[in-house]
């Protein structure tokens, strides 16, 4: 895997301004010294600031992988391990060549912080099929695409006329269905485009779930009913109700016609999608439950609720098999990681984001403060290297494998190391003065420094206000009140025995002048207006 690739913007750069090519002077290594005023390239406008962004690229250890598949066909022919040091980082593989150990896909390294333009709470992320873009749903209505390997920007839609509430993909990669905070749902094609929108429930659209033949999909809401409805005809098959409050979650069983949802009744129930019977009903949680997911292998089934509790449910006996507290807060957000069976993540009401595994109790590893505010929505690529956050606090952020040999200082995972002082945890935690670079980054190299005036002005750019003049204090201390002489040097007396009378001391001797320079040498006329005064009239017949 290439990790924490940084790239600029086209152009050529002298002291953090981009320059350009003279080829009057007919010289491949001459370029002015002069910024672009408007460079353009391939008929863009280019950016007049370098742009460092932070590239996650899984292409080597993907074809690493695949050759490895080739000369590696036992388990045992592979290499055994990958050490901790920077010089492994070629020896990675994507997380299904790791089947066997799922804690190397624990995404603590942070990547990247995207923001859209108008700052509102993220309340829905989810990967395309293919993971090459990033879709979020908003407050506002409006869905953003964010790149999948540069996490930059790429388009923004206005999809609904309230909050977007839930996004599902079709296992076919070609349909996604959304939800708002209205109670209406609409069918998108694969390319962004709206193809039906109808009214599913009078109250907000909590949770969308596809059926394994994407022919159908449940829908919940907070009028407390859950809907099955034919995906081609958009038409209600059966109204599920039993609830006797708001409903929060939905989620289709991977193989058979199950349903389970979560409700604000703090219970969970299970359902047949074909004759809409409740089967089961499990009284687990104190608090209202947020969200349930079945795991792919179709027998676990995962909760998450207020009352800051984890619970796994086997189906097989259905009974609880285990509960995990690590959570300060409430539980907003779960999902199981798609490659290891075991593995899965959860967000907190405090912005918390914990790893697990399922036959361990505790947290494999924390980040108390990945966020500001509540972790709404979180979602794995579907690789399963790269873990994506949607919160409250306006942001969503990227989070990747750490890589060989990283010490992992950052303001993230620096209080986990063991030995830390609270010197250094503070330092790694403390903001920094932002200078004026690279969007989210602080000084780089190749940017322009900190007191170079802007273009058009003639005062420096500073990252903070430049400190006046002091404030003024006590007159400085005076010369002291005259007193007795110090006392001297004692009085010469007569030289020793056996040495010279002394004598004046030796003159000091100067290098000598530099000679002046030798006067320049006359104008020598170049070639060319040598050869243009010879020929300046008629030229001679030869």
């Amino acid at each position: 895997c290439a990790w924490g690739v940084e790239e600029e913007s086209v152009g050529l750069r002298y002291h953090g301004a981009p320059m350009a090519y003279n080829q009057d002077y007919g010289h491949d290594n001459y370029y002015f010294r002069e910024p672009l005023k408007q460079a353009v390239y391939n008929g863009k406008r280019m950016r007049e600031k370098p742009v460092v962004r932070s590239t996650v690229d899984v292409t080597s250890s993907i074809v690493r992988h695949l050759q490895n598949r080739i000369y590696f066909r036992r388990v045992r022919d592979k290499p055994s391990d990958v050490f901790p040091e920077v010089h492994y980082v070629k020896d990675l593989e994507p997380p299904i060549a790791w089947t066997d150990n799922p804690l190397t896909s624990l995404a603590t390294h942070f990547v990247h912080q995207s923001t859209n333009k108008e700052r509102c709470p993220v309340f829905v992320c989810t990967w395309t099929p293919e993971g090459r873009r990033m879709v979020t749903g908003v407050s506002t209505g409006e869905f953003t695409l964010w790149n999948g390997v540069q996490f930059n920007f790429e388009t923004l839609l206005q999809a609904h006329n309230s909050a977007v509430r839930s996004i599902i993909w079709s296992h076919n990669a070609q349909w996604m269905v959304s939800g708002d905070h209205g109670g209406y749902i609409k069918y998108w094609q694969s390319n962004m485009g709206n193809v039906m929108e109808f009214e599913g429930h009078r109250e907000p659209v909590r949770g969308i779930s596809f059926s394994p033949t994407d022919s159908k999909f449940a829908s919940c809401s907070d009028d407390s009913t859950v809907k099955v409805w034919d995906f081609g005809r958009w038409q209600t098959e059966r109204t599920l109700t039993g609830h006797g409050w708001d409903v929060k979650s939905v989620d289709w069983h991977p193989q058979y016609s199950v349903l389970a949802t979560g409700s604000k009744d703090n219970l969970i129930k299970l359902w047949d999608a074909k004759s809409g019977k409740n089967l089961t009903t499990l009284h687990a949680h104190k608090n209202t439950i947020l969200n349930v997911e079945w795991n792919k292998n179709g027998n676990w089934l995962l909760s998450g609720s207020r009352d800051q509790t984890i619970k796994l449910f086997d189906m097989r006996m259905m009974a609880e098999f285990s509960t995990y507290r690590g959570h300060p807060r409430e539980v907003t957000a779960l999902r199981w990681h798609p490659i290891h069976e075991e593995l899965f993540a959860s967000g907190g009401f405090d912005g918390s984001l914990l790893f697990w595994l399922a036959s361990h109790d505790k947290p494999q590893a924390e980040l108390l403060t990945a966020h500001e505010q509540a972790i709404w929505d979180l979602d794995w690529h579907p690789l399963g290297h790269i873990l994506c956050t949607a919160s409250n606090d306006h942001h969503i952020k990227f989070w990747t494998r750490s890589y060989p040999g990283d010490d992992m200082r950052d303001r993230y995972n620096i209080a986990q190391i063991p030995g830390v002082t609270e010197e250094e945890v503070k330092a790694a935690t403390a903001v920094k003065p932002r200078s004026y670079g690279a969007e989210g980054t602080g000084s780089y190299p190749g940017s322009i420094p900190t007191d170079t005036p802007p273009r058009g002005t003639g005062t420096p750019r500073l990252p903070y206000p430049q400190a006046g003049p002091p404030p003024p204090g006590p007159p400085p201390p005076g010369p002291p009140p005259p007193g007795p002489p110090p006392p001297g040097p004692p009085p010469p007396g007569p030289p020793p025995p056996g040495l010279p009378p002394p004598g004046p001391p030796p003159p000091v001797r100067y290098p000598p002048p530099h000679p002046p320079p030798p006067p320049p040498p006359p104008h020598l006329p170049l070639k060319r207006e040598r050869e243009d005064q010879q020929h300046s009239g008629p030229s001679p017949r030869r």
